[in-house]
Parts: C-alpha cells; structure tokens; sequence
C-alpha cells in the first residue's frame, strides 16, 4: 500500500469544478463511464438489469467495468492515484470514501441531493452517517446490509435447539450443545481476510463499546490496549474450544456459506448478502435457513449493528457530469429499482419508500434488528483507513492461522497501525 497513501493521491489530485444543479427531468447526452464491485456472487446480473432500466428511461449509455470484490479495492485507489477514473463507481461509506475525499478526487453532490429531494428519500440515519464528509455530501447509498449470525435450523433443530441465545453465555451453551452433538459450531472462510473481521467488530463493540470502538479505528486508541486483548481473547478461547471450523483461512466466504447450508457446519456470521446467494441455490428464508442477533456480552454496553453501505460516487474529473448525476438519482429514487434490487442482492434498501414487504422473512427481521439498534458501525474495514485496514486484516488472517502467537500480534500490529495512520 506504500504508493496508495492519502499523500500520494493528494500529490496527483485534480481541482473539483463547481457542482451543477440537477434537473428531475433527464437530459439524455452521450455515454457514461462506471465501474463497480458487483460481480460474480455480488450480484451483477441484478445490477446490468438496473443499468438497462436507466439507458431506457433517460437515453444516456452506460459504458460498464466491473471489478472482482477483492481486485477491488486496490484497482480503484490507483485510478484516483493516476486520475483516471470513471464518472461514476461504486464504494463503500465510511472511512474508504473519507480517503478518497481528502485526495480531492470525489465530485460533491449536494446541489443533486437538494433538487432531488434525496432528504425525503433516504433514511436519515443512513444519510447522516454514510453521505457527508468534510461537510458536504458525496455518496448516494445504494443499500446497506446488516452482519449477523446465519444459521441451518435443521442442524439447530435436530440437536435439539428450540431458542436462539441472546447473550453469551447462551450463545456458548449453544456451541457446547452443537460440538457435543458431533457439529462443528461455527464456518468461517477467512481466506479473503474480510469476513474474520465481524467476529472482532462485534467482541470489541459489545465489550469495550462503540466509542473506544471509534477511537480506534480514528488513531486514538492502541492495537495492544486491554480492551483489544480482551475481544482477541475471548475470540482465541472459541478457536481453542473447537468451535471453529478447521483451516478457515482455506476458504471463502461462500466456502463457509455451503458448509452451513449442507450442515457441515451450524452457523456463520456473515452480512445479509449471504441471503442473496442461499436464496439463489434455492434455499428458503425463514425455513432452510435464520439468523439471530450477535449475543449481548456486557448489558451496560449500548448495543450496535454492524455492516456497510453500498454507494455510488462522481469522479471529480467525470466527463459527463449530467449523466453521471441521472444515474445516482435514478438509482436511489426509483422505487421499484430499489425494491428490485435490495431483493436480488440480499440488501436492505436506504430508500425509505420501499414497501418492507418487499423484503423475505429474514430480511424483514434484520430490517427490524436494526432499526431497534442504539447504534450502527461501518463493519472494520469501512471504518479505518485503507492502509490501517490492510494492517488488521492481515492480523485477523494471521489470528486465524495461529491463535496462539496472540502476544506477539498484537504489538507488532500497534505499531504498524501507528506507521499506517502516519502516512
């Protein structure tokens, strides 16, 4: 990441001309370029169906490169570096947005919000905590998803499991019954690094809270402090009991997800997207499969939601500055793209118009999950700065690896956080 730092994008930044006013009415003029995360698994079938309802009802072309999930996140930083990216793509809110803000590479949006009336549209707590930066806005979400423990109720069922835990003294009971039983508790497939960090989120949340939370994802707090060995902990003190799946860095997170749906395994905490690919192997919400909550540790902790938000974004340097901002709001404000869209990729709409009962019965309850939330975090990645990012990602593969090296992680790790967030 040394050529991917907040100071080598600022050097090649480009100037942010003037917003223009959008009108509601679209004025179709030529080709705009995007490019976006939603491939494979990702859902890009349900996004080229979208881009086609736009080019239909406006004129405008949309010139498509979508990028794998993982390629990703590096590809897009080095167009910011080389000031060459697309008019509009796709990211996610929170810390990575900040970043490509302070390169100046980002146009705003608020004239387009404003005309658009995007304040009746959006959720407020979506709008409040994913679209401003440096006080403007810049993103509009396209959907949020929420991380919380999926589960086989068959496998749950036949070992005899009737209630679903609340806390965590409930919840590893219920990793003591299912491991007795001959079930392996809980898949992870941490091979991408991701999908380990929701079990840190959450330890560290329900234990120290969300603002130590805060502070350490911002530089203010240390990767050795007693509130992060406690949450590693008690992670290592599950691995040590066997509740996790062997080799976890062998696979991914769809690895995890067919591990649960044949009962290999019982459970995975995973973001709603897992919905979208159970529902397309043909497995029923509510019936197949469930979720509940990540169990409450500490009582006097407010309780938090975790997840990201999926949003689109101008380049400062965007070609069709019109086309691009028809795009953001014809994504947000139709209805029926938003209800279309949230369904095929197991997402939660920040559209505030779409109907609930568009969502399945499980979606529904992680709707109402967090909605009754004291709070909602960016999930860790999202959170930090993309070069701090990559330190904590990589400490959660090698966690994985070998929980006993925990004393030696975690210093190292200190340090080259304290290094990354100094760049």
């Amino acid at each position: 990441m040394a050529n991917l730092t907040r100071r080598g994008l600022l050097a090649s930044a480009v100037c942010v001309p003037a917003a223009s006013v959008f009108s509601s009415a679209f004025a179709a003029g030529g080709e705009v370029t995007i490019s976006h995360y939603f491939t494979g698994e990702l859902g890009l079938k349900a996004f080229d169906a979208q881009i086609a309802r736009f080019e239909a009802a406006t004129g405008y072309s949309m010139k498509d490169s979508p990028v794998g999930h993982e390629d990703y996140k590096t590809d897009i930083l080095v167009r910011a570096a080389g000031n060459s990216l697309p008019d509009v793509f796709s990211y996610w809110a929170g810390a990575r947005v900040q970043f490509i803000v302070d390169s100046n590479s980002l146009r705003p949006i608020d004239d387009v919000w404003k005309a658009a009336g995007l304040d009746k549209t959006i959720a407020r707590s979506i709008a409040e905590s994913a679209t401003i930066y440096n006080d403007k806005r810049y993103l509009v979400p396209l959907n949020y998803h929420y991380a919380g423990v999926f589960y086989n109720t068959s496998v749950l069922a036949d070992a005899g499991v009737t209630e679903m835990p609340t806390d965590w003294d409930g919840f590893l009971a219920l990793c003591k019954t299912l491991k007795d039983k001959g079930v392996t508790p809980i898949a992870l497939g941490s091979k991408n690094r991701w999908p380990a960090q929701f079990w840190f989120d959450y330890l560290l949340l329900r234990t120290a809270g969300p603002d130590y939370r805060a502070r350490l994802m911002a530089g203010d707090a240390s990767y050795d402090d007693p509130e992060v060995r406690k949450a590693i902990e008690m992670w290592k003190s599950l691995i040590d009991a066997g509740y996790f799946v062997e080799n976890a860095n062998a696979d991914t997170w769809t690895d995890a997800a067919d591990k649960v749906a044949r009962g290999d395994a019982a459970m995975t905490l995973m973001g709603t997207w897992i919905t979208g690919y159970w529902d397309g192997l043909g497995l029923e919400p509510g019936g197949d499969y469930d979720f509940f909550a990540f169990p409450t540790i500490d009582a006097n902790v407010p309780n938090t939601s975790v997840g990201p938000v999926d949003g689109l974004v101008i380049s400062a340097n965007a070609k069709n500055v019109p086309g691009a901002e028809a795009f953001l709001e014809f994504m947000v404000s139709n209805v029926e793209v938003q209800a279309d869209w949230s369904k095929a990729q197991g997402a939660l709409s920040a559209n505030v118009n779409v109907d609930p009962s568009n969502y399945s019965p499980v979606m529904y309850k992680a709707f109402q999950t967090v909605a009754d939330s004291q709070a909602f975090a960016f999930n860790y990645d999202l959170a930090t700065a993309p070069p701090v990012a990559e330190v904590g990602l990589s400490m959660f593969a090698r966690f994985m690896d070998d929980p006993s090296q925990v004393e030696t992680i975690l210093p190292q790790v200190a340090s080259d956080a304290k290094a990354a967030f100094a760049q």
